[in-house]
């Protein structure tokens, strides 16, 4: 794994971390949601569904890193 991952344990993500694609860089921040994915605003990271992918890339969950939050 790289610098950043939760390693596939999303119960290491601080539920308001807002977390980075690795493939495209989008951003996904809980307190916006993803419109696109259907995914309420306040949406913890590891709240997502399974089925759940980037919406800029389609990258699937276990790309995305931590970039803030513990």
């Amino acid at each position: 794994m790289f610098e950043g991952s939760f390693l596939g344990d999303k119960e290491r993500i601080d539920p308001q971390a807002r977390l980075e694609c690795g493939i495209c860089w989008w951003v996904y921040d809980p307190e916006q949601g993803d419109e696109l994915g259907q995914v309420a605003p306040g949406t913890p990271f590891a709240a997502l569904p399974p089925h759940w992918t980037c919406p800029n890339c389609d990258s699937p969950q276990h790309k995305f890193m931590v970039i803030d939050g513990e």
